[in-house]
């Protein structure tokens, strides 16, 4: 006992790696108990870790670096998205444009555009594979990246897909670092993100590629700290290339512009220019693919996700339990449609009616403005909680942090063959959640009474 007290950070780090090593090579999703041990015996390690004084913050650092090392060289487990990442990567090095051209096609022809055609349509399944891809053009050079070190080994294609993503997390660490600074807000924050299992997890070792979207949006909101919004327009729209999901954060730029300048018409000029630089570069980002079926396909592709698509989702089965109450049938097609305009709507008001002048306040909204997308989706994913966790470090609300923990419950679904969602470890999920949401804005409100 002596020992362990004397070197319990030893003895946490050596667990955490023994943990993650186990994670990453010698689990089944299917094996829910076994997750979910894993799980939160690395959540455990990862509080001590974030809040242990004794840990100076290159130790920090370092432990960032090791526990995404000890995935390096293995095979995701929790997704296999990554095989239609390679898939669409070696299609632009075979000079074919993925956005035109169904994998399912090519397998039904009995013809193999590129190397390995059937292990990855295989990998990826006839659902990703009867798609267009819906991935943006940033996003599609990651691929080319890939591509372009292994063209003929799916193995080396995951480690140069890694490697990128890594690489993304540690340029997250270095500006959000710069921000916290400027901020003067305690720089181990940033561990809320970088040291968490899940992203760590489902980033890392999953290859989702969140942390490159992440990295251009945090190196944009520095530039803005900076007052380079020119440069800041430019870096969101390739975060945007990427993934789509900043684009719900244009309109909450609007007080920071015309409330930041003496002159309103100054400040409104700005946003203008700033919104038109970063509409134009994200539309220049996409010809070097365009074509006449360009904008169906994808716009077919996304809009899939409003229409068909079903999984873990919040108030969306509410809303369909309801619909099957009254009507006899899944009201997707018209849920679907009504939650964007929601959240439009709330987007609309938090932009008018919601201090946004100081950087925490813009980010504080644009988490708030994300998350009720997300509670509202008919979809979500796990590794879509990484946006709401960067954001959140930069601001006095931390219930993405539950949430990253909590969210492992989705994951019951896979243990069924066929999938099939448990909706009580869903309700399980959202109650956890909701529960700590609410604490949290009510104690935030009590403070500002005091402060007040």
């Amino acid at each position: 006992m002596q020992f362990l007290s004397k070197h319990k950070n030893i003895v946490l780090i050596l667990i955490s790696t023994i943990l993650y090593f186990v994670f990453a090579y010698n689990l089944e999703r299917t094996n829910f108990n076994k997750l979910v041990f894993l799980w939160f015996g690395l959540f455990g390690c990862f509080y001590f870790f974030v809040k242990e004084k004794s840990i100076n913050t290159t130790t920090l650092i370092s432990l960032t670096l090791l526990f995404r090392l000890v995935f390096l060289f293995s095979f995701p487990n929790l997704s296999q998205d990554f095989y239609r990442f390679i898939w669409d990567g070696r299609m632009i090095l075979n000079g074919l444009n993925p956005y035109l051209s169904l994998p399912e096609t090519f397998i039904a022809e009995g013809t193999q555009p590129i190397a390995e055609a059937y292990n990855l349509y295989n990998g990826m399944g006839p659902m990703n594979g009867s798609h267009y891809t819906n991935y943006p053009p940033i996003n599609q050079l990651c691929f080319l990246i890939a591509a372009l070190f292994s063209s003929k080994s799916i193995f080396g294609a995951i480690i140069a897909l890694r490697a990128l993503i890594i690489l993304a997390d540690v340029g997250i660490v270095y500006f959000a670092g710069k921000i916290l600074e400027k901020l003067h807000l305690p720089a181990k924050n940033i561990f809320w993100y970088a040291l968490n299992p899940f992203i760590i997890i489902e980033m890392t070792g999953n290859l989702h590629f969140e942390p490159v979207m992440l990295f251009f949006l945090v190196w944009s909101f520095y530039k803005l700290l900076q007052k380079k919004w020119i440069f800041a327009a430019i870096l969101l729209a390739c975060s945007i290339s990427v993934k789509l999901i900043p684009l719900l954060f244009l309109p909450l730029f609007y007080q920071w512009f015309t409330k930041n300048n003496n002159n309103w018409f100054k400040g409104a000029q700005q946003l203008i220019s700033f919104y038109a630089i970063t509409i134009l570069t994200t539309i220049a980002l996409f010809l070097p693919f365009y074509s006449s079926e360009l904008i169906a396909n994808y716009s077919n592709s996304v809009g899939l996700w409003f229409r068909n698509f079903e999984f873990n989702a919040s108030f969306y089965y509410i809303f369909r339990e309801i619909g099957y109450l009254f009507r006899g049938y899944n009201e997707i097609a018209i849920i679907g449609k009504i939650t964007p305009v929601i959240t439009i709507l709330f987007l609309a008001y938090i932009t008018f009616f919601r201090k946004n002048k100081t950087l925490v306040q813009l980010l504080t909204a644009t988490l708030f403005g994300l998350c009720f997308y997300y509670f509202t989706t008919t979809t979500l994913h796990p590794w879509y909680i990484a946006t709401p966790l960067i954001l959140c470090v930069f601001t006095k609300y931390r219930f993405p942090v539950i949430w990253s923990i909590v969210i492992i419950f989705s994951y019951q679904a896979y243990s069924n063959f066929p999938w099939k969602e448990n909706l009580w470890f869903v309700g399980l999920e959202y109650v956890i959640l909701y529960s700590f949401l609410f604490l949290e804005l009510y104690r935030n409100k009590q403070h500002y009474k005091i402060v007040k």
